[in-house]
């Protein structure tokens, strides 16, 4: 493998971890705990493996020397540190006991089902210590749900003798996890399942999940993108950008991105669900941004678009809710028709008020809303070109406005969506300490005998030393929702906390951004230097734990 001259010397950084972690553990063992909703439901679903406490690691005299196998799955889309968590719990499980071994099933769920898979040794861990992406064993997006599938993982399971499954994935593939954890359980297999929080759209957190890696580094990612373009911005003065960002289910990059570029606007989807927003009133409100700018001879501007903003709008939210039962049910009949014959039996399927928001929409968004799922039932959102779609909006009422005399400058905008960039960069310090932790987390709970636990790591705002490193049962994090026209236990997503600390220190300021330029330019993510530049944790992280 050819490397580049960061490759090399990123190998060679060695991430900190807590000191709980550093020698022998003990585990300390807090309340039973209960899921977030639905209580009955989710302990009728889960009674193996619901109720467990949250446990926390501290340093003890006793050492183990657990002799186990480990199987490793990444899942879902990349983020940054996938490599670290592997590396962690492989450096964990070998201090434990040299004998134990690592296997990795490879390109994602798929790879325990079909037997694929390698053993992780520690030159093939060398060559992707601090490494973005996840190429070491690949990732996939099979959905692990039925018996048959159980029940295949478990027959090379048992051929590995692979005592403990390790799953790093975000809310659906660690719901998954849960799933597999309480089959397991049940039979009695002595197979553990443990999860580890991966997105980088940062909505899988909580109480005890401070943050989802990936998220660090990818908005550090974003943020120096954006800070380009705003330079570009001002630079030129005479383009509207209009930027978006990842995040399908919640708005936390961009939020993260507008705190550390400070753009000229930035669409908060939570707000805009929150206020009853219409399509039509954010395009004013952007428009009434770009005339005050123009009105003092500023015709540039940035503006933030988070990625799943047009679900939050509650019109076309509930059109999308019905659209997935719709196509849930008869999706075949459905795909078999032409353009204009799938219109016409959408529309003619649809309740009447969705029927007429339907019709509303321009003629390619409509068409994006009813295209195939994702593997979840998810609309494709990140195929939705909103920031086009916001920018022509404005483009037509701007003019109207300058028909009425009330807007004389000149609008031109370009657009950018910023999404595959981020997901596979090298982890930031934050990121490559944090997945190690995370990963010697999971190495630990599975030698004390847990299942059905995501590993966590809080406190960290902290140094890493001061890290509290733990795991917390995955059922105390679900809910049932409505997925593909059924319901199902789920794990909550975190969605941005509209009364926090991040969104109140951007709505004081969003006001001032708008009409002056205070943009900000954070640069590339730098991995040596001065620790105020090298480690310092995200914003929204910073303020969520500042306790004001």
């Amino acid at each position: 493998m050819e490397k580049s001259a960061l490759q090399i010397e990123r190998a060679a950084y060695r991430p900190k971890l807590p000191k709980a972690l550093q020698g022998a553990v003990k585990v300390k063992e807090g309340e039973a705990t209960q899921s977030v909703a639905d209580q009955n439901e989710i302990k009728r679903l889960f009674p193996n493996t619901y109720g467990m406490p949250v446990v926390e690691f501290e340093e003890s005299g006793t050492v183990s020397d657990r002799l186990m196998n480990v199987g490793v799955i990444l899942s879902g889309g990349q983020a940054p540190g996938g490599h670290n968590v592997i590396c962690g719990l492989f450096d964990q499980i070998k201090r434990i006991n040299p004998n134990n071994r690592l296997y990795g099933f490879l390109m994602g769920p798929s790879g325990l089902v079909d037997h694929n898979y390698i053993e992780l040794t520690e030159n093939i861990i060398n060559d992707y210590r601090n490494t973005g992406g996840f190429d070491m064993i690949g990732s996939g997006r099979t959905k692990l749900e039925k018996v048959e599938q159980f029940e295949k993982g478990l027959e090379i399971l048992k051929e590995l003798e692979i005592n403990a499954l390790v799953i790093i994935g975000g809310d659906d593939s660690n719901t998954n996890a849960c799933v597999l954890a309480e089959y397991y359980a049940a039979k009695k297999c002595g197979v553990q399942v443990i999860g580890c929080p991966k997105t980088i759209d940062g909505d899988l957190k909580n109480e005890q999940i401070e943050t989802s890696f990936g998220f660090d580094t990818a908005t550090k990612t974003y943020a120096e993108l954006i800070g380009n373009i705003e330079r570009d911005c001002n630079s030129a003065r005479k383009y509207w950008h209009f930027i978006k960002v990842m995040g399908r289910s919640a708005s936390h990059i961009a939020l993260e991105c507008a705190l550390q570029c400070q753009p000229n606007a930035c669409i908060i989807s939570e707000e805009v669900e929150a206020k009853d927003m219409t399509l039509n009133q954010i395009v004013e409100n952007l428009c009434e941004i770009i005339a005050y700018r123009a009105s003092q001879g500023k015709n540039f501007g940035t503006v933030i678009v988070p990625e799943g903003l047009i679900e939050f709008i509650p019109a076309i939210g509930r059109l999308i809710q019905e659209l997935n039962d719709l196509l849930a049910e008869h999706g075949n009949e459905y795909r078999d028709l032409d353009k204009k014959s799938q219109r016409e039996y959408i529309i003619s399927h649809l309740s009447e008020g969705n029927a007429k928001t339907f019709e509303t929409l321009p003629t390619d968004v409509a068409r994006q809303l009813s295209l195939d799922r994702d593997p979840h039932g998810n609309v494709q959102v990140s195929l939705i070109e909103t920031e086009k779609l916001l920018s022509d909006m404005c483009a037509a009422k701007l003019e109207k406005w300058k028909e009425e005399g009330k807007y004389s400058g000149a609008f031109a905008a370009q657009h950018h969506f910023f999404g595959y960039e981020g997901r596979c960069a090298a982890p930031s310090n934050f990121d490559a300490d944090y997945c190690y932790s995370l990963g010697a987390s999971a190495a630990q709970l599975i030698a004390n005998g847990k299942t059905g636990y995501m590993a966590i790591v809080k406190n960290t705002t902290e140094p890493a030393e001061k890290w509290i490193a733990g795991g917390v049962p995955i059922t105390m994090m679900m809910n049932i929702e409505r997925r593909n026209g059924a319901m199902k236990p789920v794990i909550r997503k975190a969605l941005v906390d509209l009364n926090g600390n991040p969104f109140k220190t951007f709505v004081a300021n969003r006001d001032k951004w708008a009409k002056e330029t205070c943009y900000v330019y954070p640069g590339p993510i730098q991995y040596w230097g001065p620790s105020v530049v090298c480690d310092q944790p995200t914003m929204t992280l910073s303020l969520e734990q500042s306790g004001e």
